[in-house]
């Protein structure tokens, strides 16, 4: 009984807060350019910012990967309230069986995304799930960062950040990471260390996008945008 309960308050709260906030997104660029090519994307980015990410990402088809266990429910309860395609699975139980439903959805022509370090951490690590998804289908990763301009970070172990409302929001992408259907081990660490390395690029810019100067913010646009 609680399930329902947590997903409806929850969501609601989102969508009260979701509308008031004020996106800027940066290296949009680059999935422009998959989607001309006709093909779908694997997204990846921290699960600190699931929120901003669920209200931003709405009504887009994304289908998201989400565990088994109790939180894991009302979490696919929300993301579905908000147009999102669920896949059953983690990184730490079901894995296989949720990469291999992220995979179908790809084939269906559907965009998945991952909270990379999730479902619990540890923090800021990338987990390779992505990596191994994108040799076997042939789909590009996306790996981006979204920051608050005014929020409330939780005391979890992801340090879940709650934006404030009217506050302003950026997204940083970063170019995407193509694995060769052919890899082998070797080439598949290296590319989830890039993807490592790329989350970690995009997270420090977009976390200091709001101490930036009017100029300083003009010369980040030009860089990320080019």
């Amino acid at each position: 009984m609680q399930i329902p309960v947590i997903a409806t308050v929850v969501s609601t709260g989102v969508r009260l807060i979701g509308c008031t906030l004020r996106y800027e997104t940066l290296g949009k660029q680059y999935s422009d350019r998959i989607y001309a090519q006709k093909r779908n994307i694997i997204w990846a980015f921290w699960h600190c910012g699931i929120l901003g990410v669920l209200y931003w990402g709405r009504e887009r088809g994304v289908v998201v990967l989400h565990s088994t266990n109790f939180d894991g429910q009302w979490i696919g309860r929300i993301i579905k309230k908000f147009g999102f395609g669920t896949a059953l699975g983690s990184s730490t139980r079901g894995g296989l069986e949720g990469l291999t439903a992220l995979q179908k959805s790809l084939e269906e022509g559907h965009d998945v995304g991952f909270t990379i370090d999730g479902p619990r951490g540890p923090r800021f690590i990338a987990k390779p799930g992505p990596a191994i998804l994108a040799r076997s289908t042939g789909c590009p990763i996306q790996v981006f960062h979204v920051a608050y301009e005014h929020c409330v970070t939780l005391n979890t172990w992801d340090r879940l950040q709650i934006p404030r409302p009217f506050s302003r929001v950026v997204m940083v992408g970063a170019p995407t990471i193509e694995v060769p259907r052919d890899a082998d081990r070797a080439t598949l660490d290296a590319k989830h260390a890039e993807m490592q390395s790329k989350l970690e690029r995009v997270q420090v810019a977009a976390e200091k996008w709001f101490t930036l100067s009017a100029a300083e913010k003009d010369r980040e646009r030009e860089k990320w945008n080019a």
